[in-house]
């Protein structure tokens, strides 16, 4: 489904499902589109890999495969606790799993075909590529992620 929104007088085709699972980073509401969501697990923690950027926690073993595990509050900057909230979401990129550390699932959202509004471009802003748009929900704003530009972005999932 692809939906169209304004931002000025400039029309945004943004892409966007017709449920996204939502969850909480930070005290922030952010979702991804439920097709690309293959489980939730609960917390364990990753096998380290030297070298590697402080967001990627490590990896899993996922019956018998190995998947890299993304912290998104760490890469996102937002306070990282463990807690038993915590999970780790296990989405497909390109055919591979990889799994998301998020401080909780919250809810699957139902996106309606003109709710998703442009995200504002911030000066400040290192690479909002990711970001979809935004979906109010209630009385928030969650940030609809586009799951696969942040993963291919890095892991180089292409």
């Amino acid at each position: 489904m692809e939906l169209t929104t304004q931002m000025g007088a400039q029309n945004l085709k943004i892409p966007a499902p017709a449920q996204c699972m939502a969850f909480r980073l930070g005290g922030q509401a952010y979702a991804v589109d439920i097709l690309s969501v293959q489980e939730i697990r609960r917390f364990t923690t990753p096998t380290s890999l030297p070298d590697v950027p402080s967001y990627l926690s490590g990896v899993i073993n996922l019956r018998g495969a190995v998947v890299p595990v993304l912290d998104l509050r760490a890469r996102f900057n937002l306070e990282a606790a463990i807690d038993r909230l915590t999970v780790i979401i296990v989405v497909a990129v390109h055919g591979k799993n990889v799994g998301l550390v998020v401080d909780e699932v919250t809810s699957v959202i139902k996106v309606a075909s003109d709710a998703v509004r442009a995200a504002p471009t911030l000066a400040h802003q290192a690479d909002g590529s990711f970001i979809i748009g935004l979906i109010p929900h209630g009385d928030q704003l969650v940030t609809l992620l586009d799951v696969s530009r942040l993963v291919s972005s890095e892991l180089g999932t292409a």
